[in-house]
């Protein structure tokens, strides 16, 4: 078994302790144990995710409904191919265009 040491443990806590293991006919130590034992003993609470939590938070004040904006025609991507059609010259890249590295 392992041994476990708690430190700081503030003086009216200690006393409350001291009194409900006596109170139980327990030792102090025993107590701490039962008390540990019946805190892990509990079943978790369920995580949920945050929107979950959100949603919960503001159930209360209703479900609210937002207009979705209408959606416009996929605009024809740009030309990255690097050649100008109304010039008939290609772009260089920018390592060739005189820049230095430092």
């Amino acid at each position: 078994m392992a041994t476990l040491t708690i430190r700081n443990i503030e003086d009216p806590l200690k006393r409350r302790l001291r009194l409900r293991a006596a109170a139980r006919n327990r030792s102090m130590e025993e107590e701490a144990r039962q008390i540990l034992r019946a805190a892990l003993m509990e079943a978790a609470a369920p995580e949920s995710d945050l929107g979950a939590r959100i949603r919960s938070r503001f159930a209360k004040v209703g479900d609210v409904e937002l207009p979705i904006a209408p959606r416009e025609a996929v605009r024809i991507p740009p030309d990255l191919s690097g050649s100008h059609s109304d010039t008939g010259t290609t772009k260089r890249p920018a390592t060739s265009q005189g820049l230095r590295r430092r």
